[in-house]
């Protein structure tokens, strides 16, 4: 029988804020150990991780920083951890899959698409910048993409899935990117039931309003019927009532300071503040959240025993 309980994942840092839009985004790796086991210890079941370069919070693909704070994270908690393969748009492919393919983890993030992935808005708050590359890299997303194509992706479902057992957190950013995993699963390169990540308000991706969840779902239940599952994310201010509506419609939900800065109208003093809120308003809704163990039986994954750290 499938389980309803609720998955909660929670994103610790990404690379689509900075240093200098909130002190508590944690950027060095002891940092983003402790926010990711004091989550875990809050609620999630898993943990999505990025690296960031110690010295000056940009994000960074080198395996030697992950493996900085990876095996901390495992050694003190027993959550999924989860590595992003997306990294940033100025980074190669080879770049965004170098951790993973060194870790070989339970979950990795596959984005299922090439696309616009729009930051730039962000320079229109006047801010002191504490690091140069922070307005350099926003600016930059004016004029590139992020780069997932149809052989970037069939890379890194053979590569890692195939060739480290790993399973995916597939982030689909508009509904042509349902259609594109829908394409892998029937090519038989997508074994399993898949997980998938829907992922609202990022500009050049589906907004975040509750009609495009509506019919995210109903795309979903289309091509996939009902062999899937499926978590929301939402960026910015619209993080708590998207994901709150996701779960009253069966799904799992994704908080942490990648996705938003925020924990109602102030800057949340940690990720583990997010998990918090979000697992008393499922609490209150009589929804039960899932254990680490309960998330690796409903999403298959291969146990925290069979990765390489």
């Amino acid at each position: 029988m499938k389980s309803n309980k609720v998955i909660i994942t929670c994103a610790v840092t990404g690379s689509v804020h900075t240093p200098s839009m909130s002190p508590h985004l944690p950027y060095k790796p002891e940092d983003i150990a402790s926010e990711a086991i004091a989550a875990a210890e809050a609620g999630a079941s898993i943990l999505h991780l990025h690296a960031r370069d110690p010295k000056d919070g940009r994000p960074t693909a080198d395996p030697k920083v992950f493996m900085r704070f990876l095996p901390v994270i495992k050694q003190a908690s027993d959550a999924v951890i989860n590595i992003t393969t997306g990294g940033s748009s100025v980074m190669t492919l080879e770049d965004r899959l170098a951790a993973a393919l060194a870790a070989e983890p339970e979950m990795c993030s596959l984005n299922m698409g090439s696309m616009n992935f729009g930051l730039y808005p962000m320079l229109d708050r006047p801010r002191a910048w504490k690091h140069a590359w922070e307005p350099e890299l926003l600016e930059a997303t004016r004029g590139t993409i992020f780069r997932n194509t149809f052989a970037d992706i069939e890379t890194i479902l053979k590569r890692l899935g195939e060739g480290c057992g790993t399973r995916f957190e597939f982030e689909c950013y508009d509904v042509g990117h349902l259609y594109t995993l829908a394409h892998f699963r029937d090519r038989g390169l997508v074994p399993g039931t898949p997980f998938m990540q829907f992922v609202f308000g990022v500009l050049g991706g589906i907004g975040a309003d509750p009609e495009n969840l509506v019919h995210m779902k109903r795309i979903a239940d289309k091509l996939f019927g009902e062999d899937y599952r499926f978590s929301v994310l939402a960026a910015g201010r619209r993080q708590m009532p998207m994901i709150t509506m996701a779960a009253t419609m069966g799904g799992s939900v994704r908080v942490g300071l990648e996705d938003s800065l925020f924990d109602g109208r102030a800057l949340a003093a940690s990720n583990a503040d997010q998990v918090r809120r979000i697992r008393a308003i499922l609490e209150g809704l009589s929804l039960e959240v899932a254990t680490p163990d309960e998330a690796r039986a409903m999403l298959g994954l291969k146990g925290g025993d069979r990765v390489a750290f």
